[in-house]
């Protein structure tokens, strides 16, 4: 018998979506059905977001039973998708570390949206963040439209959630030996307050979990960047800001009042400065090392 996905018909969701997506990837091409028929259902190989059944072994992935089908150590509950990433998830990345990271960026976030938890509180009134979710939603058939298009529009969203799934597992991977390297730099950094990387490494989420670090210097594309340092990856504080009469200074203007001749951009933010080389970024970092938030700095004194 020929191996067979069937999922639930009417309107899909990124739980739906991502979950077949992720069998396809790890099967293969194989026949998917949206429908409600049980007996469709039953004759299935394998049944996702639909059926009141997880049980691994016999190919059922549904999370809608009363008890729910499990809850991470965060207590984000398995949907669907979570349900079929603990099954294939290693098989596809091919270690567990990066089957572990690509939950923690991609699976859990839609577990998360599926079993109705917030992970984003908005800012302004009315307006709301706008995720892999809400880019599903966006192929469902509206109340204009003919629901016949729903298979088809099912079939288009699965084919580009298979390139995100592929592409996470890409990072998961790149970010995991970047991740390695950042902590080697930081372990034989001399001043372990500038941390200097010879490549551009997912740096952010590693150097929050050491004290003593404020600011990172490393290459991007043609130029070197010196960037600061946060607690929190995902809040916009950093450890030290750069020296105030840097902000938004350009070229010549930046060249002047630090010195560095090859200085190209400081952002007005103050969270990132722009050089045409390593050292130069290095010295940029080295002038706001001797500075406190309160003070300027020249190439001649501290003020």
């Amino acid at each position: 018998m020929s191996k067979s996905i069937v999922t639930h018909d009417g309107k899909f969701h990124a739980d739906d979506v991502f979950a077949v997506a992720t069998v396809l990837l790890a099967e293969g091409e194989v026949a998917v059905e949206r429908t409600r028929d049980e007996k469709r259902i039953a004759d299935a190989t394998i049944v996702v977001d639909v059926g009141g059944i997880y049980d691994e072994e016999r190919g059922r992935f549904d999370h809608h039973q009363p008890s729910g089908a499990g809850i991470r150590p965060t207590t984000i509950p398995y949907a669907s998708f979570g349900l079929v990433w603990k099954r294939y998830g290693e098989k596809l990345c091919g270690s567990k570390g990066v089957a572990e990271k690509v939950d923690e960026v991609l699976v859990a976030p839609i577990d998360a949206n599926d079993s109705g938890i917030d992970l984003g509180v908005p800012t302004f009134a009315d307006v709301s963040s706008y995720d892999v979710s809400a880019m599903v939603r966006a192929f469902t058939p509206t109340w204009e439209e003919d629901t016949s298009v729903a298979d088809e529009h099912f079939s288009e969203v699965t084919h580009f959630a298979k390139r995100i799934i592929e592409r996470e597992i890409n990072r998961a991977k790149a970010v995991i030996e970047g991740e390695r390297q950042v902590k080697e730099a930081y372990t034989t950094a001399v001043d372990k307050r500038l941390i200097v990387l010879s490549v551009d490494y997912s740096w952010k989420s590693v150097l929050a979990k050491f004290s003593e670090p404020l600011y990172v210097v490393h290459p991007q594309g043609d130029t070197w960047r010196l960037y600061c340092v946060r607690d929190n990856p995902h809040v916009f504080t950093n450890r030290k800001d750069l020296p105030k009469n840097w902000a938004g200074l350009r070229d010549g203007e930046l060249a002047k009042v630090t010195g560095v001749s090859d200085a190209v951009f400081a952002h007005r933010n103050r969270f990132m400065a722009v050089t045409k080389t390593r050292e130069g970024a290095v010295a940029l970092a080295k002038l706001a090392l001797n500075t406190n938030n309160q003070e300027t700095i020249t190439k001649d004194k501290v003020v």
